[in-house]
């Protein structure tokens, strides 16, 4: 018996400001490295996000020349995104939000993204996010009202992270201090380390350097 081609939606950040002084975007190797692993495993992967088109980069992910060119066709995959208005609710096995600072401001505004959220975390399918991209989490209820995080053990970008990056002041909230706040049971990692936590079919990775691992987890747990 053939097995159904299995299908992950990846979501990226269409915000790419944080002031005019700090352009921002996503996060390149939290895209590219998952991505990679996934297109590897022979997984169909479609990119969106809010308004679809080109996703823009944070230009301090583009700092290491070697490790940007080995995410050539990657990158690629970035230049035109689909808006998440145009896609279907119960396509894919598994939604993965990727992070960069720009998910903080157009992640938990998008009435799509929570709409599909919500939607997938109900009917059992994987969501998985990494660094930043669980504040795409935190606008989404579920039916009954509360929030999708409440109670589950996850993990994302620490308020020690950020500050030690200089950008807290200038963050429209500080995601761990809001998933906590949200009634999230909030794992945090030791810093710019690989830390995963997996909660039933929601997976989150802390930081950068989590990328692979949320990957691999993802992978993992895909129906067969």
């Amino acid at each position: 018996m053939s097995v159904p081609d299995r299908k992950i939606l990846m979501v990226v950040t269409s915000h790419d400001c944080i002031d005019v002084d700090h352009p921002t975007g996503l996060w390149l190797e939290e895209f590219a490295v998952p991505w990679q692993i996934f297109r590897a495993a022979g997984i169909s992967v479609t990119v969106a996000s809010p308004l679809g088109g080109a996703a823009p980069l944070d230009p301090r992910s583009l700092e290491d020349d070697a490790r940007v060119a080995a995410w050539a066709e990657a990158r690629s995959a970035l230049m035109e995104t689909m808006p998440l208005r145009t896609l279907p609710m119960h396509r894919f096995d598994a939604v993965f939000l990727v992070g960069g600072h720009g998910t903080m401001f157009d992640f938990p505004e998008c009435p799509e993204l929570q709409v599909l959220l919500r939607t997938h975390f109900a009917n059992g399918s994987l969501v998985a996010a990494v660094c930043h991209g669980p504040a795409g989490l935190v606008g989404v209820d579920l039916d009954d009202g509360s929030p999708l995080v409440a109670g589950r053990r996850l993990t994302a970008f620490t308020d020690a992270e950020e500050r030690a990056v200089e950008l807290d002041g200038l963050m429209p909230f500080l995601l761990e201090s809001e998933l906590r706040e949200r009634g999230a049971d909030f794992v945090a990692g030791e810093a710019w380390r690989s830390h995963v936590e997996i909660d039933g079919n929601l997976i989150t990775g802390q930081n950068p350097a989590s990328s692979a691992a949320a990957a691999e987890a993802v992978l993992q747990r895909l129906p067969d």
